[in-house]
């Protein structure tokens, strides 16, 4: 795999104070760069940006769902790949603060090429995240 570099998301938040107590509290991420309407978050390396957009709490939290092994996957959403440890962690992190979950942590492709461990849950703005983790991230995560 070549070197990858962080990537940059900015996504509509609500409530600056509400993405502020989720991502840096629940999910841990270091606080960067902000302001009054936006604030900038480390999420695993990669930058984060919250911008508060009147009217995001009334949009609907996804456009729609599509099947992926069993289970309704929203979309759109993003997130990070992580190694098997820290997606673990995350995983009884989330739990703890009794996050609902979209999709339960579990393994999907078990046994196929693509074996993934994966996660589903909506921030409080709606906007829906995964992360996932694979026992061997170079062979797996393209796998056909």
């Amino acid at each position: 795999m070549p070197r990858l570099t962080p990537f940059h998301l900015a996504i509509p938040v609500h409530d600056v104070a509400a993405a502020r107590a989720f991502y840096g509290g629940v999910l841990g991420c270091p606080e960067g760069r902000s302001a009054e309407r936006w604030v900038d978050f480390d999420l695993f390396g990669h930058q984060l940006v919250c911008h508060q957009v009147d009217g995001a709490a009334v949009r609907p939290p996804v456009a729609g769902d599509n099947p992926v092994d069993g289970h309704d996957v929203p979309v759109p959403h993003f997130g990070v790949v992580l190694e098997m440890r820290d997606w673990q962690a995350l995983a009884e992190r989330l739990r703890a603060a009794g996050t609902r979950f979209v999709i339960e942590p579990h393994i999907r492709f078990q046994g196929q090429p693509g074996e993934q461990a994966t996660l589903f849950f909506l921030d409080p703005s709606g906007n829906a995240l995964e992360f996932k983790a694979f026992a061997d991230i170079e062979g797996q995560l393209f796998a056909k």
